[in-house]
């Protein structure tokens, strides 16, 4: 997902490591599977609060203009915290505010005000961003350190399982028995409760765990005041992110909608609901394909490929009606499927002292999971659902730009060196 932070390095202060070692990297697993989990309801509660509060699509897409917005606004103070009170310690935090977010869900559908529904998606996402930041480094100090990429990668796969598992839940839960949603938003309330007592077992069962203590890791070098413009390709990586995380987040916003459509599928929000597991399912396939294929094939052309077609699909999509149309957009999800760490990793090459800076700035470029939603909106309100679809794929243009070009830019002063 787009919602895949860099953490902060950190080692383990002693050799020691827990008695039940496999018991604690399952329990951090189940981390990254709730907050992909999470963060895919949110397709499936887009278009269940536009028809409960008969909103726009400007005003529905505010549901992700709230939640990525939170990841931006709250990752740096999140970083600042952890360093004080210690990743164990954030882990549990970040599960305690997060099912705060969720138990926020029950007095909102009580008064019936979308901004409190709203608030309660930035509490929410506040508490993920928490654990995002206090939970990677564990995975890494679970074990020996040359292992640490599988764990690492083992994690990921199960987070794209809670994005594929999400739609059948939340179509279920929201949907169950209804072909519509006209008033009222009381549907919420018992699947987020549900996943706040969830939440609060696992901040539980964290708070008991014996897990190894983490410090940050002090790099000796000296800080580079080199200004990040002087790495262009750095720059084009940062709005390619931008882009990427905002085309795939607006697509799965808009995709039960999508399917609505008499003239695509005409399903009901249930049945689109649960064929969004398509298009995230197609990315976790995707991410298995990609890494075998990138080993022979240069990234940056895997890239350009994944966007062009990507692009394709969606304005083929947009030109057809029925299942052509509807699978044309689906199948999106596996070729988005290796954009976000090819891009993350074209764009940090090269940078030697200025890496840490430069993925700082790549992970506040994921604010584009919260804007490029909204213009989408803006553009489906004037020009049609249908026609805002061109908006991601724009987006795709550029992120095959980068692919061939962009990534090998290179400033004056890195020629001469």
């Amino acid at each position: 997902m787009a919602t895949e932070f860099a953490s902060k390095a950190a080692q383990v202060q002693s050799s020691e490591y827990p008695k039940n070692i496999g018991f604690a990297l399952c329990a951090l697993t189940s981390l990254f599977f709730m907050w992909g989990f999470i963060t895919c309801l949110n397709d499936i509660l887009i278009p269940y609060l536009k028809g409960a509060f008969q909103l726009s699509y400007t005003q529905a897409m505010l549901v992700q203009f709230c939640f990525f917005g939170a990841y931006v606004i709250v990752s740096i103070p999140a970083g600042n915290l952890v360093s004080k009170i210690g990743f164990q310690k954030g882990i549990v935090l970040g599960l305690f505010i997060a099912a705060l977010g969720c138990v926020m869900f029950g007095p909102a559908a009580v008064i019936g005000l979308y901004e409190v529904f709203l608030l309660a998606l930035f509490v929410l996402a506040s508490g993920i961003t928490v654990l995002q930041v206090s939970a990677n480094p564990y995975v890494s100090a679970l074990g020996k350190p040359e292992t640490a990429p599988s764990r690492l990668t083992l994690t990921q796969a199960f987070n794209s399982l809670g994005t594929t598992i999400a739609p059948f839940f939340g179509a279920y839960l929201l949907f169950s028995g209804q072909d519509s949603v006209s008033s009222g938003a009381e549907a919420v309330q018992a699947p987020y409760l549900l996943l706040a007592a969830i939440l609060g077992v696992l901040a539980l069962v964290f708070s008991a765990l014996k897990l190894p203590k983490l410090v940050e890791s002090q790099d000796e070098r000296p800080k580079s005041t080199r200004p990040l413009t002087d790495h262009p390709h750095l720059i084009l990586g940062a709005i390619g992110i931008f882009l990427y995380v905002g085309a795939e987040v607006s697509i799965g916003s808009f995709l039960v909608s999508f399917l609505h459509q008499p003239s695509i599928a005409g399903l009901n929000e249930a049945e689109a609901a649960k064929l969004i597991a398509y298009y995230w399912g197609g990315a976790m396939i995707g991410r298995f394909i990609g890494a075998a294929v990138m080993q022979k094939i240069a990234g940056g052309k895997v890239l350009a490929f994944n966007a062009v077609v990507s692009m394709c699909l969606i304005v083929f999509a947009v030109n057809q009606t029925g299942a052509l149309a509807m699978w044309a957009m689906l199948a999106v999800g596996l070729f988005n499927s290796i954009m976000f760490p090819t891009i993350f990793s074209l764009a940090i090459s090269g940078l030697g002292k200025d890496a840490s800076r430069g993925s700082g700035l790549l992970c506040l470029a994921i604010v584009g999971g919260a804007i490029i939603p909204i213009l989408q909106g803006l553009l489906a309100d004037n020009i049609g659902l249908q026609g805002s679809f061109f908006l991601p794929a724009a987006c795709y243009i550029f992120i095959a730009y980068f692919g061939l070009w962009g990534c090998h830019k290179k400033s004056i002063k890195e020629i001469a060196q």
